[in-house]
């Protein structure tokens, strides 16, 4: 049972939520280990987007009703992810995905910048938040920093932040928490250090923002990007960007286009289907608790659901520690970090591993992640982690599952 605010769930009822968890496989129920790489979808997401493409489907801004239900449900989505993130709806933009978003965000800050001007980046990062400032290197001559991260801990070394910081530094890129190995980083820490370096800062919270509800007051951050695919939602991506910001940035734009922000950050037609689920997610989530306010019930959800999610991480983690031949990467269970688990099986590459927990209903991801600076530094380019997430719909039957299936797979 999970305890939420004057509220109480069973397990259970969340997952009859998510029609994918009747699937089966091979005979096996289908245990979903892939939250970190995308997470299912409960049917509330699905049903607001067929009743957008159903009974409201439309171009914006037009004079007849289809258009301007359309302009509510986009509008009334800003606000709903705007509360998700303790943010203003002028604030919220929407776009393809996290990557594309941040290319677009980076090619327009980088039009303000000079060859020899400096970005900080950090090794811990999913590459959406460093390729995409890297690429100004060539366009604009940028120098590129990056902060490394110590191999045993799993964690910054935020002493060579605060050395990299400098009168040339424009823009500090730096990921909530790492996708391939859990670990949270202290964003308030660096984006306050880069506020009085007079630095800018974009944070990457992809995969904190599935496990921990993100406050970008209290981060103190200029920027902020997300993906609702990675908390119960579909594939799209979030920007958050100051007001003052979004408006005096020079996004690449059609001169047609709306020039108020946060319309002037998105191009051309957006998936307004998508928009509309990316909203359901959140609320969703909130659903799940009760509150005086949207925001108040997605902080009883998020500390209470990520408190079971941590206590299964742990059953995991110490359930495979005992396995001959097993290394876990990252902080242990009660360390800063996510219920993501990256595991390697002797030298067994993680692709064979996943396949084997495959044929008995366990799936899981393998590879690098778009983590490959992490996988690197692990000495892991061939082999390639396991990565194991927990999300709302994870059971410790599925945990104990998981864990005897690795088993045999360790005894051949």
């Amino acid at each position: 049972m999970v305890e939420i605010q004057n509220k109480t769930l069973n397990v259970e009822e969340i997952r009859s939520r998510f029609p994918a968890l009747n699937r089966m496989h091979n005979g096996f129920p289908v245990a979903y280990f892939d939250g970190p790489g995308g997470t299912q979808v409960p049917r509330e997401v699905v049903e607001a987007m067929t009743d957008y493409l159903f009974n409201h489907n439309a171009n914006t801004h037009w004079e007849y009703p289809t258009s301007n239900e359309t302009d509510a449900i986009i509008e009334d989505s800003r606000q709903t992810l705007a509360d998700f993130l303790n943010a203003a709806p002028d604030e919220i933009a929407f776009g393809q995905n996290m990557s594309s978003l941040t290319f677009h965000l980076a090619r327009a800050l980088g039009r303000d910048l000079s060859a020899g001007d400096e970005i900080i980046v950090t090794e811990l990062d999913h590459h959406a938040n460093s390729d995409t400032w890297r690429s100004l290197e060539k366009d604009r001559g940028i120098i590129i920093r990056a902060v490394p991260f110590d191999i045993e801990s799993g964690t910054l070394e935020f002493e060579a932040l605060e050395s990299y910081l400098n009168s040339k530094t424009k823009i500090l890129a730096i990921g909530a928490a790492s996708n391939a190995i859990g670990t949270i980083s202290d964003v308030k820490k660096a984006c306050a250090l880069a506020k009085a370096n007079g630095t800018l800062s974009f944070v990457d919270a992809v995969h904190y923002a599935a496990h921990n509800l993100v406050d970008v007051r209290d981060f103190g951050c200029d920027f902020l990007a997300c993906s609702a695919y990675k908390f119960y939602g579909p594939h799209i991506g979030i920007l958050f960007g100051r007001k003052e910001l979004l408006e005096k940035t020079d996004f690449p734009k059609l001169r047609p286009a709306p020039d108020n922000s946060p319309d002037r950050v998105e191009t051309g037609t957006q998936s307004h289907e998508s928009i509309a689920g990316a909203a359901a997610a959140v609320n969703f989530l909130a659903s799940l608790s009760e509150g005086s306010s949207r925001r108040e019930k997605l902080g009883y959800t998020f500390k209470n659901i990520h408190s079971r999610k941590m206590d299964l991480t742990e059953i995991l983690w110490n359930g495979l520690s005992s396995i001959n031949g097993i290394r876990l990467y990252g902080q242990p269970p009660d360390g800063n970090r996510t219920p993501t688990v990256g595991f390697t099986l002797r030298d067994i590459p993680s692709k064979e591993v996943s396949k084997k927990l495959a044929e008995r209903g366990i799936f899981t991801s393998h590879g690098d992640f778009y983590a490959m600076t992490v996988i690197e530094k692990l000495g892991l380019t061939e082999q390639g982690l396991v990565r194991i997430g927990c999300a709302c719909y994870s059971t410790r039957d599925e945990i104990d599952r998981l864990i005897e299936s690795v088993k045999l797979i360790e005894k051949g």
